[in-house]
């Protein structure tokens, strides 16, 4: 941040962040709007907390100054900070006290028509050079700032619950957003020590957009009757190697939020099968079981329930040896478990594709979108994120695989000091499938201009956790294998949920003529 001669006098010049010597409002005193608050008074702002209910205003302040106080027992703040910070902070029920904000910061209810009168009556204070923000999660900005005189000092900040925590904040251009103000936008929400990224107005911004898949998948396998969900949760959980089950984190969030997110994208973009909500997850916001709030989700939460296991194959012996035909591409690291593991291996080229040949006669393939019923005797196992680092993997089998076939295969991998848990005969599996659309997704918003690639990776990492961004983790599975595995899903499952995306064939396409050509 670059602090100009007219920003010591008060004013603002170029795109710099907003200097700590210029107001910060926030409209909406409750807990994200107090978040909000919070961060920009510990940045060195002047912060005017205001909201129209009564009282509200002076509850949230003092919400504020608690959390303040808490930091300075826990070491985390100095005294001298804390009361520094705390006169700094005022709040009113009075619009016309913003009128000296630089930035005004709005968190009220999610109602279009509520935000559009609120920034209507806004424009009539502050002044002209003040940027405008809504933290909107699910409307658009473009929509918002379609009601104002000067729409483009209106930009999107979206930071994520609870807001003094957590990094990421998504600085999200309307149509008619000016590049100046999204800047300013970004290079303070830089200097109050956030991660920002930079996207333009898509319904669920780049978080809401890229991670539905990450729940979608999850629903759909069990709707399938797949796997049960403490099954698919610790699939993913110990073989994807994300920090929570989809089960487990929508019961979190609550049902009926997620839900509500879901459905809001899908009918922003039109219905399109690609985000299609889950009938599953429909009943369980209509039987009132809403997660933990509820004391009921999928899983059951009141009077100290416990959590159902998932299934484990009991233990088995491994083959005493297997056949590598090719070399089994994102699961080559198993070559050398294998071998470690005392599994003799011997490796053969192969024409096309690639498949382990255990002593039954059966085959053990990587998920690839296609189902063990369509062979003779074919087990599939699961994509890992780390197949050294996996504690669990998955193993998919139809009643026509040989017996010997899959208890062979359940021993290799728990010779490997993997558990073992064998799901239904569901095309792609639990992590393949779940990954191949994440990829699928940040391949199409790069495609449309959404957020560049380090932006996306970076939402998804600080956002929700993802233990890759899914840009990197679409490079290193390599250019065709989410486009190959996606279009035999869509073979079996022709709805479009599952069909390649233009950006995800372009990236596969494109870059695999080049490479034939060069």
């Amino acid at each position: 941040m670059t602090v100009t001669d007219a920003d010591a006098a008060g004013g603002q010049s170029g795109t710099d962040a907003i200097a700590p010597s210029r107001t910060v409002a926030v409209v909406g005193a409750s807990t994200m709007g107090q978040g909000i608050a919070q961060v920009a008074l510990l940045a060195g702002h002047r912060v005017r907390l205001y909201d129209v209910a009564p009282g509200q205003a002076e509850t949230g302040a003092g919400a504020i100054l608690t959390r303040l106080e808490r930091l300075v027992e826990k070491g985390r703040l100095e005294e001298e900070a804390r009361g520094a910070a705390a006169l700094r902070l005022t709040r009113t029920t009075e619009i016309s006290e913003l009128a000296d904000s630089a930035l005004v910061v709005e968190a009220v209810v999610e109602d279009l028509d509520v935000k559009q009168r609120l920034f209507r009556a806004l424009e009539e204070v502050v002044a002209d050079d003040c940027v405008l923000a809504t933290n909107t999660s699910s409307l658009s900005v473009t929509a918002i700032a379609g009601a104002l005189r000067r729409p483009g000092r209106f930009v999107g900040l979206h930071f994520f619950n609870p807001a003094p925590l957590l990094p990421l904040v998504e600085v999200v251009s309307g149509f008619a957003t000016d590049e100046d103000a999204a800047t300013r936008a970004y290079e303070t929400a830089k200097a109050w020590g956030k991660t920002p990224v930079r996207c333009a107005d898509t319904p669920g911004f780049i978080v809401n957009r890229i991670a539905r898949p990450f729940y979608a998948e999850a629903f759909a396998v069990h709707e399938e009757r797949g796997a049960d969900p403490a099954t698919i949760d610790a699939v993913l959980r110990e073989c994807g190697g994300f920090r929570m089950g989809p089960f487990e984190l929508t019961d979190l969030i609550g049902q009926d939020v997620n839900e509500a997110v879901t459905r809001s994208v899908w009918e922003s973009f039109f219905r399109s099968p690609k985000f299609a909500p889950s009938l599953a997850q429909r009943r369980l916001v209509e039987s009132g079981r809403l997660g933990r709030k509820s004391g009921h989700g999928w899983y059951a939460y009141e009077n100290g329930a416990e959590r159902p296991e998932p299934h484990t194959a009991p233990a088995t012996e491994p083959p005493p040896h297997i056949t590598v035909e090719g070399d089994l591409g994102p699961a080559g690291e198993l070559i050398a478990l294998c071998r470690e593991a005392g599994i003799t291996v011997y490796e053969e080229d192969a024409d096309h594709g690639t498949r382990v040949l255990l002593p039954s006669g059966g085959q053990l393939a990587l998920a690839d979108g296609q189902t063990s019923a369509e062979f003779r005797d074919v087990v599939y196992f699961d994509l890992a994120l780390d197949y050294r680092a996996a504690t669990r993997v998955a193993l998919s089998a139809s009643e026509v695989t040989g017996w010997e076939t899959l208890r062979q295969s359940i021993g290799l991998f728990q010779a490997l000091g993997k558990k073992v848990s064998v799901i239904g005969d569901v095309p792609g599996m639990i992590v393949a499938r779940t990954v191949a659309m994440l990829v699928d997704a940040a391949a199409d918003a790069v495609a449309k201009g959404v957020a560049s690639p380090e932006d996306i990776d970076t939402a998804m990492r600080l956002g929700v956790n993802y233990p890759v961004g899914p840009v990197e983790w679409g490079h290193r599975l390599g250019r065709a294998w989410a486009h190959e595995l996606l279009d035999e899903l869509h073979a079996r499952v022709p709805t479009g949920r599952y069909a390649p995306s233009l950006g995800l064939y372009r990236q596969t396409y494109v870059r695999t003529k080049g490479e034939q050509t060069s």
